[in-house]
């Protein structure tokens, strides 16, 4: 008689590293039964004590927040998330952790200590003529934040590195990486979107935008969660998809120091980022970021534009993200900076832009000749 035993199971046996030599089938069977009720005991408590269908915005969660004098930051009711569930908030958190078997073979950044950095940084002024820079977008019901953080620093570089402003497309690589890059919609790996673009370019927004002329009736916006199908098409039909196509050089990991992070930002531009989300996030209005209170929902990739330190001597990271303007800070958040709040400097990603397929047409004043690089 042969015994089956699960893979969750399994992975435990490993994990625990019990020895199975010279112990008891009998005695072995009943201490992994123990051990995995346990398991499963605690798994349903929490998911018991957080109740996926109940509103993700709690007015005790604010109000602890706002009663802790260490918080740093101010907790509210957004109106960008006041008729969502736990769910669904959930599955906006589509950052997935790029795999320990992967990480080696990733090239990792980091800049001289010797160059002087500016106590207080921020890309929208440093780069005021780069109008992405500032923009705050919306990803929907759509699980997508490790494209727009990929695809959005992309297009600020583009305009840092050639001087020129042009937003790219989030659709093209959310509906075209396919499972290179993750499950779409249900998440990608934020590493693996720069490898996309590195291998494959994306679109202009123009060809392929992420939403459509009623603001909000694309496939990232129905509550269905789907992924949108690639279509290799440009909605315009004066547009050509092949030659749309905007590519990166590189795709690389900046080394997790804090000042390795902030001179990428200073001479080459914004970074895509990855946190843990845990639920007083959802509550952010303004001030310093840290975790406070609630369970943990997920990971998030967002876009990182520069630094600063308040008058309370707190550093801080200052991040652009993609739930609209009706959340946070205008769209904006701030969070600790130098302590890895909630891994927040652990997970940075970014790609400088490359001249493949990428004709700029410069007219020159004195005599009119047009040039092209």
């Amino acid at each position: 008689m042969k015994t089956k035993i699960s893979g969750f199971l399994f992975r435990f046996i490993q994990q625990q590293n019990m020895a199975l030599t010279g112990l008891p089938l009998a005695t072995f069977f009943l201490l992994l039964s123990a051990s995995y009720l346990q398991i499963a005991g605690a798994e349903v408590e929490s998911l018991t004590a957080l109740n996926l269908n109940s509103p993700i915005l709690k007015k005790s969660i604010a109000q602890q927040v706002n009663e802790n004098p260490e918080a740093g930051w101010e907790a509210a009711i957004n109106p960008r998330f006041s008729n969502y569930t736990v769910k669904q908030f959930k599955r906006l958190l589509g950052a997935k952790q790029t795999p320990k078997n992967v990480l080696g073979s990733v090239p990792v950044i980091s800049h001289p200590k010797s160059l002087k950095l500016p106590v207080n940084f921020d890309a929208r002024t440093a780069w005021s003529q780069c109008s992405t820079i500032g923009r705050i977008l919306d990803q929907g019901h759509c699980g997508s934040c490790w494209a727009f953080g990929a695809v959005e620093s992309l297009s600020d570089r583009f305009c840092i590195h050639f001087d020129v402003n042009i937003s790219l497309s989030v659709n093209d690589l959310l509906a075209c990486c396919g499972f290179l890059c993750g499950s779409g919609c249900d998440g990608g790996y934020p590493l693996y979107a720069w490898r996309y673009l590195v291998h494959h370019g994306v679109v202009t927004e123009e060809c392929d935008p992420y939403f459509d002329q009623t603001g909000c009736s694309h496939p990232g916006c129905e509550p269905a969660y789907r992924t949108p199908k690639c279509v290799k098409k440009c909605v315009s039909g004066n547009q050509l998809w092949k030659k749309s196509k905007h590519f990166s050089v590189s795709a690389y990991k900046v080394n997790s120091n804090p000042n390795d992070i902030m001179a990428e930002v200073y001479k080459n531009g914004p970074v895509e980022v990855a946190f843990t989300v845990y639920e007083d996030f959802a509550h952010y209005k303004s001030g310093v970021y840290k975790h406070v209170t609630g369970y943990v929902l997920g990971g998030h990739a967002v876009k990182l534009i520069g630094w600063g330190t308040t008058d309370d001597g707190v550093d801080y990271w200052l991040l652009a993200n993609q739930w609209n303007r009706e959340w946070g800070d205008d769209g904006y958040f701030k969070i600790r900076r130098g302590t890895n709040e909630c891994g927040i400097e652990e997970e940075v990603t970014a790609g400088l832009p490359s001249t493949k397929n990428f004709v700029r047409e410069v007219i020159d004043m004195d005599d009119g000749a047009a040039v092209s690089f």
